[in-house]
Formats: structure tokens, sequence, C-alpha cells
């Protein structure tokens, strides 16, 4: 792939999605594309370039932001958010609101981990929460991902990485083959539905937790800026922001503040 066909695909990705690839990942945009290449008819890359620009069919290209879609996850990653979500933010959604529905969005939510994750701590807050109920909602924008994640079956390498036994036993049920299936209760829980970030969000309504934990790492600072600007649009004042351990809105946005000193929860800013 040479610097113009490159540079052509990068500015198709973001515009298309947002993300922003480095010529250091040449390679993995050949190794990524070169199947989808194949099964539009042509051998080789350069062929395909040329066709998307003179034939761009939005299923090819929406195959092409799938392919380029980083779909890391795990159940309870990073751990520490998790335990802030019950130890902190619940709490603080108790004291101002007593009762009622809590809205949640999990952004970019890949083969669902995380929104069961989230639906497995709310339910282990029962107790504590009496009078409450919840609305989880799962956005990615890539359909091959959110089909895994509305069927919650997951292998016993997935389950086994972040996920604690005792939930295991708890909330999933055993299939043939080493698979494990989330029970009826977590995916009534769960909405999921297709959302690219770029979009008009408003829609959505408003929430009053949205977790956007290592995503925006993908974009370039102008990209963070304004999906931060229309994710604010979705809080209320007392509403927080949950972003990934390595990410900061320091330098890109003035709209949030942190919560205390607690990292990677963020409050509209005052």
């Amino acid at each position: 792939m040479n610097a113009e066909e490159f540079n052509f695909i990068s500015l198709l990705l973001k515009k298309r999605s947002g993300l922003a690839i480095d010529t250091d990942k040449t390679y993995l945009l050949e190794s990524r594309l070169l199947p989808i290449a194949r099964q539009c008819g042509v051998q080789d890359l350069s062929e395909f370039v040329q066709l998307l620009k003179t034939k761009p069919a939005e299923n090819v290209i929406a195959e092409v932001v799938d392919a380029m879609t980083t779909n890391e996850s795990m159940f309870f990653r990073d751990k520490k958010p998790f335990d802030q979500l019950r130890q902190i933010i619940l709490p603080r959604i108790k004291k101002i609101h007593r009762s009622g529905k809590i809205r949640i969005w999990c952004a970019a939510c890949s083969n669902g981990q995380e929104p069961y994750s989230v639906a497995m701590a709310l339910l282990e807050e029962a107790e504590n929460m009496a009078g409450f109920t919840y609305e989880i909602l799962a956005t990615d924008i890539s359909l091959r991902v959110l089909a895994k994640a509305k069927e919650g079956l997951y292998s016993q390498f997935e389950v086994q990485r972040g996920l604690p036994v005792q939930m295991l036993l708890k909330y999933f049920q055993q299939k043939p083959g080493a698979l494990w299936q989330v029970n009826a209760i977590l995916q009534d829980m769960v909405t999921f539905r297709q959302q690219n970030l770029l979009d008009d969000l408003t829609k959505l309504g408003k929430f009053d937790i949205i977790l956007c934990r290592n995503v925006l790492i993908y974009f370039d600072d102008p990209m963070k800026r304004a999906i931060l600007g229309r994710i604010s649009q979705l809080l209320h004042p007392e509403s927080v922001l949950m972003l990934g351990s390595a990410e900061t809105v320091i330098g890109i946005s003035d709209k949030y503040q942190l919560l205390g000193n607690e990292r990677g929860i963020h409050i509209l800013a005052v």
C-alpha cells in the first residue's frame, strides 16, 4: 500500500468513524483489509482502493470500518471502575434521588462484557439500592460485535478474563462446547443498539451514568473534543462520566471536572 492509498483509507476511516490511523499501522491496515478486498473479487489492496474510489458501496465501507475497529474487551476490565461504581457513584445517586430509574450508557460496548459487568455490579448492590430500577443502553458502531453481545454467549477463555467464579456460576449457564450463556436476568437489563459517536447523540436522551472507557485513545484531540462535547449534552448536572484510566479531559475539554480526586470519574464543570 503506497502513501496515497494509505491516505485515502485513513481519511475514509476518520470521516466515517473518527478513528485516527498512523502510518506505523500500515501493516495492520493491510492485513485486515485484504480479506475484504478478496471478498469483493480483487486480489490486492491497490485494486481495492480503486474500487472504493469508483464504486463506494456502503456495505463494503461498513466492513472496512468494522475491520479497523479495536474490539478488545473483558469482564470487569480494570476492576477499579466497578468498585467506584458500587462504592462512590451509586451512593451519590441514592443520596441525590432516593429512588427512581437510573439510566446508564455504555458507549463502544464491543462484545458486551462491559454492560453485562455493569448489570452484575448493579444486581450485587440491589439491597443497598432498593427503590431504584435500571436501564442500560449499550452501543457500538459494529453490527458484528453487537450481534455477539446480544447473543451473550462467551467462551471459557472470555469468562476467565476478569469474571469472578462466583459471578460466573450466579449469572451464567454452561453450554456445550465450553461455552457460557448470560442468563435472562442480565439480558433483560441491557438494550443493544448501533451508534456512531460522530452522529447526533441527543436522540439517546439523558443519562445518570455514561461509560466511555478506553475509547477516546483511538481519536485525535479535535475528535476527542467533539465527542466529549456531544456527550456533555446527555448529562444532568449531577450525572457521571467514566473514562478509562489512561484517558483525560485536561487540555481537551473544559466541560468536565473530576469528582473529588477519583481518577476516571468526571462530572460537568460548574
